[in-house]
């Protein structure tokens, strides 16, 4: 195999994203304990959309249904979000932010931007703004 074409690990995207996630999510854990990176994002989408369907909530934070069902179980479980049949359709189930799952969502807002930013803080600003730009568009 010619060297510039030889396969290195370290050179791969999806290896190199999966560091700078494990190294996000870390700076995340310890700064915010209480959830996790996915319930955090849950509280958020929550917060700025108001009760949504399961369904619906989980496409607004990009998880599968059977992910977004673990996380909805977990935060109900954490008093954090309320579950209920939609009264239009019983068959779809309404998530709703609880007022103790406010409370931490707006607590902790400031400090998830903190994370964000120490998460970058290797990059200039306008480093930052390039990064973010583009694994937009890879989205």
């Amino acid at each position: 195999m010619a060297a510039d074409t030889a396969y290195r690990l370290d050179d791969q995207i999806g290896y190199v994203l999966r560091r700078v996630t494990q190294r996000h999510l870390a700076i995340f854990a310890a700064a915010i304990p209480e959830v996790t990176t996915t319930q955090f994002a849950v509280l958020a989408r929550l917060s700025e959309t108001g009760p949504e369907s399961q369904n619906q909530l989980g496409r607004a934070v990009a998880m599968d249904a059977a992910t977004i069902k673990g996380v909805v179980d977990r935060l109900t479980r954490l008093e954090l979000v309320a579950t209920a049949a939609d009264p239009t359709d019983r068959r779809r189930l309404i998530v709703t932010l609880t007022p103790l799952g406010n409370t931490l969502f707006t607590a902790r807002a400031a400090t998830a931007l903190q994370v964000s930013q120490e998460t970058l803080s290797p990059l200039s600003d306008d480093e930052q703004r390039r990064l973010m730009a583009l694994l937009v568009r890879l989205t």
